[in-house]
């Protein structure tokens, strides 16, 4: 059948959820990444519910039609692209937090849920939901799953997986799956929840999650610590992780990201900073003192010319902002490309040298910035996206910086995922018997290969 007799059904199915529009569809091509390929879908589901996501999965498998959901579309690895003629299941309308459990301390939520706003309704009951990427304002939960997002608490906390107990999933033929369970232990057959958790909707569509939850963090204590060199505060940062002291949050900024957001928010940094480092301790009382100030000692060590602690809250939210505000301030610097590597953690002085070095050799502007504390970066190339020689020799530069992870002992992706912008690097990182294993997987859940075709493998 083509696509029109498809459509036509669809809406008779479903509705006014179903959007047909030439230019809202335009709308819904692309996530925030670059050079990926990207089409115009027939149409676009606004599900609000489970059924709707489920009856138009199984119409778009009954004509072949391939299918891909999507949140925000906040998403940096082209793995929300539609498919040219194909389905998108836009999923930002299933925005509900469905139930708080206290005693148990788990929530259920649908996948549109801001991630910030699901972090605020739990707090407001005395709990935490610790996974917080710097995008946490504008991405959903839905996609946090769909790549098993980490974030600025992870260093301490662990990345979105750690908090999946439970899922609802619509599968390929439009079925519903229910994995996982409610209780704190379960270890009843294959571990399915974390199967489908990053797999950036190739394997299924995520409706439902239940997350588990922590008692509310003390409130931290804030540092931030300059540096004339990045390799320096590099240095404390390893010194850090070599010791006793686990912050719940370490980040690194070289001068280039420094200087992008102090012209974005005003901030008043130094023109001789070279790096910046910020750092919370969110042990209770007199452990928590202890904490910072051997995080401040370290710091200091490795030639940190001066380093502050936060006098209150706002001071801390606004040292927070800064960092969460990098990738918008490279924006307004020009066309970015966000690199995602994540190596051992004594590699990262390795690791910035070596994208210094790539900046050299391809004569373009990379800033540095990521989460320090685990050794995930987020290598940023600035350049002027209407200039093909600079294009050219920035894409040149992000796959030198995916190389370089890979030689440390790294990974091409810690957090946004493969998409359509690392695929080609994946088999190298997992070899011949992951990739065999992989689109088994694939063709056991999505025969007919209609889930985000294109994209991972």
């Amino acid at each position: 059948m083509s696509n029109d007799a498809f459509v036509k059904e669809l809406v008779d199915a479903l509705g006014d959820v179903v959007v047909t529009d030439a230019n809202r569809l335009a709308s819904y091509r692309e996530d925030r990444a670059m050079f990926c390929d990207a089409g115009t879908p027939c149409a676009v589901v606004l599900a609000r519910e489970t059924a709707h996501v489920s009856d138009a999965v199984r119409l778009a498998s009954a004509h072949g039609v391939p299918i891909v959901a999507q949140g925000a579309r906040s998403g940096l690895s082209g793995a929300a692209n539609a498919i040219e003629g194909g389905l998108v299941v836009a999923l930002e309308r299933m925005d509900r937090v469905l139930e708080i459990d206290e005693d148990e301390r788990l929530v259920v939520t649908q996948p549109g849920v801001f991630n910030a706003d699901l972090s605020r309704a739990v707090a407001d009951r005395g709990l935490f939901y610790p996974p917080d990427p710097s995008s946490w304002e504008f991405c959903t939960i839905g996609g946090n799953l769909a790549t098993n997002s980490g974030g600025l608490c992870c260093v301490k906390y662990g990345v979105t997986t750690d908090y999946v107990l439970a899922l609802e999933v619509v599968l390929a033929s439009g079925e519903v799956l229910r994995t996982g369970r409610r209780t704190v232990k379960g270890v009843a057959g294959y571990d399915l929840t974390r199967l489908f958790v990053g797999s950036e909707g190739t394997l299924g569509i995520i409706t439902e999650a239940t997350l588990r939850l922590r008692p509310a963090a003390h409130r931290p204590r804030t540092l931030a610590a300059t540096f004339d060199s990045v390799h320096d505060a590099a240095q404390g940062i390893s010194a850090i992780t070599r010791s006793t002291v686990i912050p719940n949050l370490l980040e690194l900024m070289d001068a280039t990201s420094v200087r992008a957001v102090d012209r974005l928010l005003r901030l008043g940094f130094e023109e001789r900073v070279g790096a910046l480092v910020l750092a919370q301790s969110d042990a209770a009382g007199v452990a928590g003192e202890e904490e910072i100030a051997q995080i401040a000692a370290h710091l200091r060590d490795a030639g940190a010319y001066d380093v502050v602690l936060a006098e209150d809250e706002a001071e801390a939210a606004l040292l927070l902002t800064a960092r969460r505000q990098v990738l918008t301030a490279f924006e307004a610097m020009g066309t970015t490309m966000v690199d995602d590597v994540c190596v051992p953690r004594h590699r990262i002085v390795d690791l910035v040298v070596g994208v210094e070095e790539i900046a050299v050799k391809h004569d373009v502007v990379i800033g540095v910035v990521g989460h320090a504390g685990d050794g995930n970066f987020h290598p940023s190339v600035i350049f002027d996206g209407d200039d093909p020689d600079q294009a050219a020799r920035a894409h040149a530069a992000f796959d030198d910086i995916m190389l370089l992870g890979l030689t440390l002992g790294g990974t091409i992706t810690g957090e946004h995922g493969v998409g359509v912008l690392k695929r080609e690097l994946l088999a190298r990182e997992i070899g011949p018997v992951g990739m065999s294993v992989h689109r088994a997987i694939k063709d056991a859940l999505d025969p007919r290969g209609l889930l985000n075709p294109g994209k991972v493998l």
